[in-house]
């Protein structure tokens, strides 16, 4: 893969590309429907449903921790992860501004 330039967005929009970057995967999406369906969650149970092992499921919420989408705490051996409201409405908003900036009317090409 080649590197992705980066320089001279504003730190938003290549913060935003991160975080769009990290729901690009199936896997990821999945979790992320799966906390927005549970007030918490312990890893154990995102195992139970999803088909993927335990060590990649926790390398996709390594990833979703990264950009700040999920929070997590730790409680003996169990590990606690909630969507991240802040960030998810960043990304909301972020969609937002550019569905409305679109025109349905508007032909392309």
């Amino acid at each position: 893969m080649g590197i992705t330039k980066t320089e001279g967005f504003e730190i938003r929009v290549t913060e935003m590309a991160e975080i769009l970057k990290a729901l690009g995967h199936p896997a990821r999406l999945a979790i992320m429907e799966h906390l927005a369906h549970s007030p918490s969650c312990i890893c154990n149970d995102i195992v139970d449903e999803l088909p993927l092992a335990q060590p990649t499921i926790s390398r996709h919420l390594s990833e979703l921790k990264r950009v700040n989408l999920i929070e997590g705490t730790i409680d003996g051996k169990n590990v606690c992860y909630c969507i991240n409201h802040q960030t998810w409405s960043q990304v909301k908003e972020a969609i937002e501004l550019i569905s409305q900036t679109l025109s349905i009317d508007r032909e392309c090409c």
